[in-house]
């Protein structure tokens, strides 16, 4: 039979946690897509109220873009994906881009 050593361990160990980066979900303006479902996926999608919601389309529509949210990569990539899915689904042209913040 073996004995258990006591051990003592006199390192310290740092650890550096880095934070994901933030992306920007970024709506750009086109002229077919209706400003009423520019607002509804702003609402259903990214969770805005009706008002944030349609701040963030007149923006869009004034100034050719603006971003609907800003995320961790993977899900800012799937929100943008998801946005143009149902905005083709429903015969529109609204583009989207992912962007670092």
């Amino acid at each position: 039979m073996s004995e258990l050593a006591d051990v003592e361990l006199d390192e310290k160990v740092k650890i550096d946690v880095i934070e994901p980066g933030k992306y920007n979900v970024v709506f750009l303006n086109d002229d077919k897509t209706p400003i009423d479902f520019v607002i509804k996926l702003l609402t259903d999608i990214y969770k805005h109220n009706r008002e944030s919601a349609e701040a963030i389309t007149l923006n869009i529509h004034h100034e050719g873009s603006g971003v609907a949210g800003v995320y961790p990569f993977e899900i800012a990539e799937q929100k943008g994906a998801e946005t143009v899915t149902i905005s083709r689904e429903h015969g529109f042209p609204l583009r989207v881009k992912v962007e670092k913040e």
